[in-house]
This record gives C-alpha cells, sequence and structure tokens, in this order.
C-alpha cells in the first residue's frame, strides 16, 4: 500500500540519542519522522531521573536531564521535524526502495529507518527483601523525579553502581544524611564518582544486603544482613532510594526481525543492521569496543544519517565538515 508521504528517514525512539539524531538528519536536509512511543521526548533520563546530573556530553561539565531534554528539543525544532508522540511501531517492513513502518496509529512509508529506543521499555529491578509495597512511592523510591522529596531527610540509598553513586552525590547537600548500602565494599561506578564518594560525607555501608524492611511511627527500619566480615545491624530512615539498575524488555526488536546479539542490534560500522534500509544507533545496539554512554549514541548518529543521505542521495557522498552543514 502506498503511503500518502514519503519521508527520507523515521527514527524510532525520541531518547536523547534518537533526538539528536533528528536534529542532525535536519543538517542534513532530511525530511524526518520522529516517532516516540511515551507521551514525551527524552527517554529514560527525562522519565526516571529528570534532576539527576549527566556528566558525559561534551561541552557541559554536568546538565541535568531535563535541561539536556530541553536543549534537545530546542536544538530538533529548527528544522521541523514531524514528531509523533505516543506511537508504537509494531512491525518495520522493508522493501527494495523503502521501509513501511506499521504503528498502533497509522502506517509510515520511509526510504530510511533508524532504531534508537535504546534499552526498550525498563522497569525498575525491585527490591527482594520483604516490605510493606504500600510504602513505595511513600517512603521507599525506585526513581526520584525531584530530589526536594527528600530535602532535610535521613536517606539510604541501595546500590553499588553510578545511578546510586551519583544519587548520593546528588542527594548529599539537600539530605539530613546520606547513607549507602552495598553488597560489595568496592564500588562499580566512574572512577572520578567513586573518588567524589569517598571523599563525600556519605556514610558507606558495606558489605550489606537489606534483609528486611518495615515502617516505624517515624520512618523505616531497615535490617542489614552481611555479606561476610561484618556484624548484622539494624539502622532508621526516613526514606529509602532503590538503585538496583533497571529490567529491560527488547522483545519488539525480534517481532521486527532485526538480527540480535545478547539481545541488542547487531551492526556494522555505518550502523546498517541485517535488514535492508534499517539502522541502528545508542543503547539498542552492540559492536566490537561499543560503550553504552549518551556521548556514545551522539556520535553514532552522524554516521548513521550520513551513510543513508549517501543511499538516498548519491550525488552528496562527499564528507562534510561541521562548518559545511545547513546552519
Amino acid at each position: 500500500m502506498k503511503m500518502e508521504h514519503e519521508y527520507d528517514i523515521a527514527i524510532i525512539g525520541g531518547g536523547p540519542v534518537g533526538m539528536f539524531a533528528t536534529f542532525y538528519a535536519g543538517l542534513r536536509s532530511a525530511d524526518v519522522l520522529l516517532l516516540e512511543s511515551t507521551p514525551q521526548l527524552g527517554g529514560q533520563p527525562a522519565a526516571l531521573y529528570p534532576q539527576k546530573q549527566i556528566y558525559d556530553v561534551a561541552g557541559f561539565f554536568a546538565v541535568r536531564a531535563d535541561e539536556l531534554t530541553s536543549k534537545l528539543d530546542q536544538q530538533m525544532a529548527r528544522f521541523k521535524p514531524d514528531v509523533q508522540l505516543n506511537t508504537k511501531v509494531t512491525a518495520i517492513t522493508p522493501d527494495a526502495t523503502g521501509v513501511t513502518l506499521t504503528t498502533d496509529a497509522q502506517n509510515y512509508r520511509a526510504k530510511s529507518v533508524i532504531v534508537a529506543t535504546g534499552a526498550g521499555a525498563f522497569e525498575p529491578r525491585p527490591l527482594a527483601a520483604p516490605h510493606d509495597k504500600t510504602l513505595v512511592n511513600d517512603k521507599i523510591f525506585y526513581i526520584a523525579p525531584d530530589l526536594n522529596t527528600f530535602a532535610r531527610q535521613d536517606v539510604v540509598i541501595a546500590g553499588g553502581g553510578d545511578s546510586a553513586i551519583d544519587w548520593a552525590l546528588a542527594l548529599e547537600p539537600i539530605a539530613k544524611s546520606v547513607r549507602l548500602i552495598h553488597r560489595r565494599n568496592q564500588f562499580r561506578g566512574l572512577e572520578s564518582s567513586v573518588t567524589a564518594l569517598e571523599n563525600s560525607t556519605v556514610e558507606l555501608l558495606t558489605p550489606y544486603l537489606i534483609k528486611e524492611v518495615s515502617e516505624t511511627a517515624t520512618g523505616l527500619s531497615l535490617s542489614l544482613r552481611p555479606v561476610r566480615d561484618a556484624e548484622p545491624q539494624t539502622i532508621t530512615a526516613d526514606k529509602l532510594l532503590v538503585s538496583y539498575g533497571f529490567a529491560s524488555d527488547n522483545r519488539q526488536l525480534r517481532n521486527w526481525g532485526l538480527q540480535l546479539e545478547h539481545g541488542q542490534i547487531k551492526v556494522d560500522a555505518s550502523y546498517a543492521t541485517n535488514l535492508d534500509h534499517v539502522y541502528a544507533i545508542g543503547d539498542a545496539v552492540t559492536y566490537p569496543g561499543k560503550q553504552k554512554l549518551i556521548a556514545s549514541g551522539f556520535g553514532e548518529a552522524p554516521t548513521a544519517v550520513s551513510s543513508i543521505m549517501s543511499a538516498i542521495h548519491p550525488e552528496l557522498r562527499q564528507n562534510l565538515h561541521s562548518s559545511e552543514l545547513k546552519l
């Protein structure tokens, strides 16, 4: 079936990488469609931790997730792309001349597609220790959209990765006190973040697991089980922030016919997938040396867009420098 309009590039996923790819495609004078399945742009950073600082974006020592989303939106709007929110792609059908995208709203047609869905649908890994589920979003939290929720509170954070460390450092000047529980003595964050943590006032409780959480008249009581060489203890807190990471669901990628490796899309040096006219960038992809960083996704976008533009406009095959791009 022929669509009423055929875009040069359709980008699936409105997170930071998809938004930047949309902007860069505009720089290359492409006719662009951006499809996002949720009601807002910004992806996981905007939805889960809008007030969290992001440190791997060039030109910013640190930028809050919501501020980054706003700046990307402003940048993208320069070229007036067609942005469709609340639009879930259910099928990708390539043919000799392009791709038909089936969504829960309508079908779209594009000469090429860039998949920038990130880690896919995501849910926080739950607290395994016994606890009253009604305390979630009252005294137990998995995300912190507003840091003021923890102002002047005794806060305990559970986790040992980058997110847990970042939350601890972000809350240090806001909360009354911050303690970080981790099952190992070593933390899995960036070296600079771990150093900042060690030099902070955050109290480190290692190596412990949370055995049980119960409500008290004034807050929470946490029973801690030592992993080794430590004494069991019980601590109290006003709020508990659980930061065990997120479980992602990328089953849609297999349904689309994309070749996966450990749940991620295999791509070549131009970020082309096994499907004709379909490319992929960002946290959804894998290749030797892949780093799951926003900065990496930003770097992948121009290569994918330029590969597409060279294919659909062979006369533009020459490499362009930043000063030659349309402003």
